[in-house]
C-alpha cells in the first residue's frame, strides 16, 4: 500500500448530486461477467445444436430431398441448341414416356408411376462463367453512334448449356429411397439407347425392309419389293459412308461401310437381276391378267413421275441460267489494264446445281423403269406362262434372296450401331454423376437443412449471453459507484493523471482514501468531545 500511496492517485467527484443518475460500466467488469456466464452459454449452444440437427433429421425424413444427377451432351450443334439432325434440341426428351416406360419395364415395375415420375424430373442448365460474362456484356455491343445491330450481336452471345443437373422429386410416389435411385438412374441410362435410336442408325428402317412378306405378291411384284428394299438400304449405307468414316471397321461385324455398300450392290445387280430376268423370260406369274394390270399401272405412274421430274428439271435449268453470280472487283494501281473483275458462285447457286443433278439422275432412272415394265408387259402378252417346275425354282430363289437381305439388314444394323455408339456419339450423351442415396448423402442433406436454423439459434444465444453479461456488469459497477459516493468522498486527485492504473489498484486506493476520511472524522469528533469536557 505504501507504493500506491506514493502515486498520490485521486478520483474527483465534483458534484455528487449531479453524478448520482450517471450510468457507469467498465470493460473489465463486462469481461468478468462474460467469464461468469460462459459455461451457461456453452451448454445452451450445445442444446441448440442438438435441437437444430433433430429438427433437420425429422424434416428430411418427412420431406425427402430430391435426388440429383449430372448429365452431359457433346455433339455438333448442341452449343447452338440443335440436335444431331439440325433441329431444335430439347433436354426434356430425357424424360420421354418411351424412356421411362423402358426403364420401368427393365426394373419389372408397374407403369402406373410413369406420369408421376415424368412430372418429378426437372432440369437445370449449367453455364460456364465465361459464357455468362459474354451474355451479360451485351449492352456494350452498341457503339456510341448506335450503328451496330444490337439484336444480332446479342444472339451471337447466346449460349445453350451442354451440362445439366437433373433433379428427381419422388415425395408424391410410393417409392422407397432405394427404388427411387434405381428408377432415376435407369431412366438416365435408357435415354442413351433412345438417343442412339433417334439420331443414329434408324432401326425402324431395317424393320421396314424385312417386314413385308414377299409371298403375298406375284413374282414380278415380289422382285419390285426386294428392289425397293435394297435401294433403300443402299442409300442409307451410302449416306453414312463418307470420307470421314470409310476407314471405320466395326469390331462387332468386321465390315466397313464400303464393304456393306458393295455387298448390297452385288445382291441387287446379280441376285435380284438374275431372278428378275428369269421371271421375265419365262413369263412366270401367279395370275396373268393381274400381272398385266400391274404393269399397266406402273407404266402410267412412272410416266406421271417422269413428267413431274422434267418440269422440275426445266425450272432449275431456267433459274440457273438467269441467276446472277456474285461479282468481285479487284482494283490495280489506277490504270485500266490492271483492274480485273471475276464472278463467284454463291451457296444458293451451288444448291440449285446440286438439285438439278439429283433430279436429272432420278429422271434417267425413271425412264429406265418405264422401258423395263414395257418389256415385261410385251413379253407376258406375246408368250405363254412358264411351267410349274420353273415356278418352284423361282420361289426357291426368292426365299434365298430374302434370307440374304435379312442378313444384310442385320449387318448394317450392328455396324451402324457400333459406329454411332463408339465413334460418332461416343461422348454425345453421358451420365457424369449418377444419383445416389447413401448414408453420407443423407447426412449431407441433414447438415444442409440444419445450417439455417442452427445459425439463427446460435446468433440468438450469443446476443442473449452478451446482453445478460453486460446488464449484470452495469448493475455491479453502479452499485460500487453508489457505495463510494454515499461515503462522502469529495476529491481524490492525482499528480500523474495519465498514469495507467488497474481496476484492482483503483479499488484499493479508493478503500485507503475512505479509511483516511473515516480517521479524519473520528479525530474531528474526538477533538470536539475534548473541548466539551473542558
Amino acid at each position: 500500500m505504501a507504493k500506491k500511496d506514493d502515486r498520490n492517485l485521486n478520483i474527483t467527484i465534483k458534484n455528487q448530486e449531479d453524478k448520482e443518475n450517471e450510468v457507469v460500466v467498465s470493460i473489465p467488469t463486462v469481461l468478468k461477467k462474460l467469464r461468469k456466464y460462459v459455461f451457461v452459454w456453452v451448454v445452451v449452444a450445445v442444446l441448440f445444436v442438438v435441437f437444430a440437427f433433430g429438427y433437420a433429421t425429422v424434416t428430411t425424413h418427412v420431406s425427402k430431398p430430391s435426388l440429383m444427377a449430372l448429365i452431359s451432351f457433346s455433339f455438333d450443334g448442341v452449343e447452338k441448341g440443335l440436335d444431331p439432325n439440325g433441329d431444335s434440341f430439347e433436354v426434356t426428351s430425357v424424360k420421354s414416356p418411351a424412356v421411362i416406360e423402358a426403364a420401368l419395364t427393365d426394373l419389372n415395375m408397374d407403369l402406373e408411376n410413369l406420369e408421376p415420375i415424368r412430372a418429378g424430373i426437372k432440369f437445370q442448365g449449367i453455364k460456364p462463367k465465361d459464357a455468362v460474362d459474354r451474355i451479360t456484356l451485351y449492352e456494350k455491343v452498341v457503339d456510341a453512334n448506335g450503328n451496330v445491330n444490337a439484336v444480332d450481336k446479342i444472339l451471337e452471345t447466346s449460349y445453350f448449356p451442354t451440362q445439366y443437373k437433373v433433379y428427381f422429386d419422388y415425395n408424391n410416389m410410393k417409392l422407397s429411397d432405394e427404388q427411387a435411385v434405381d428408377v432415376f438412374n435407369a431412366v438416365l441410362e435408357q435415354y442413351q439407347d433412345y438417343f442412339y435410336q433417334r439420331y443414329g442408325y434408324n432401326e425402324s428402317l431395317g424393320n421396314a425392309v424385312t417386314s413385308i412378306n414377299y409371298e403375298d405378291y406375284d413374282y414380278t411384284e415380289a422382285v419390285d419389293v426386294f428392289k425397293n428394299s435394297l435401294q433403300t438400304l443402299e442409300k442409307y449405307v451410302k449416306d453414312i459412308s463418307n470420307d470421314e468414316n470409310k476407314r471405320f471397321r466395326s469390331s462387332a461385324t468386321g465390315y466397313t461401310f464400303g464393304d456393306l455398300y458393295e455387298a448390297v450392290r452385288t445382291v441387287e445387280s446379280i441376285d435380284l437381276d438374275k431372278i428378275s430376268s428369269y421371271v421375265t423370260v419365262n413369263n412366270l406369274t401367279k395370275d396373268k391378267d393381274e400381272a398385266l394390270a400391274y404393269y399397266e399401272y406402273r407404266i402410267k405412274a412412272l410416266n406421271r413421275s417422269k413428267a413431274q421430274y422434267e418440269e422440275q428439271l426445266a425450272a432449275y435449268q431456267t433459274s440457273i441460267e438467269s441467276y446472277e453470280k456474285d461479282q468481285i472487283f479487284i482494283f490495280g494501281n489506277g490504270t485500266d489494264d490492271t483492274n480485273t473483275q471475276s464472278t463467284v458462285a454463291s451457296e444458293q447457286y451451288d444448291k440449285m446445281v446440286q438439285a438439278k443433278n439429283d433430279i436429272a439422275s432420278t429422271l434417267a432412272q425413271t425412264k429406265q423403269q418405264i422401258e423395263y415394265y414395257k418389256e415385261r408387259q410385251e413379253s407376258l402378252k406375246n408368250n405363254p406362262v412358264g411351267s410349274t417346275a420353273k415356278t418352284e425354282k423361282v420361289e426357291e430363289s426368292l426365299a434365298a434372296l430374302n434370307k440374304k437381305i435379312e442378313t444384310l439388314v442385320d449387318l448394317v444394323n450392328r455396324t451402324s450401331d457400333d459406329y454411332y455408339r463408339n465413334v460418332t456419339f461416343k461422348n454425345a450423351y453421358s451420365v457424369l454423376v449418377p444419383a445416389t442415396n447413401t448414408a453420407t448423402d443423407k447426412l449431407s442433406h441433414i447438415i444442409d437443412n440444419a445450417k439455417t436454423p442452427l445459425v439463427i439459434l446460435e446468433a440468438l444465444a450469443f446476443v442473449i449471453f452478451f446482453a445478460v453479461a453486460f446488464i449484470d456488469a452495469l448493475i455491479t459497477d453502479n452499485k460500487k459507484k453508489k457505495v463510494v459516493t454515499s461515503d462522502g468522498i469529495d476529491e481524490i486527485s492525482s499528480d500523474e493523471e495519465d498514469e495507467d492504473v488497474t481496476p484492482e489498484e483503483a479499488v484499493e486506493i479508493i478503500a485507503d482514501e475512505a479509511e483516511k476520511v473515516e480517521e479524519k472524522k473520528e479525530n474531528s469528533n474526538n477533538g470536539k468531545n475534548n473541548k466539551k469536557k473542558k
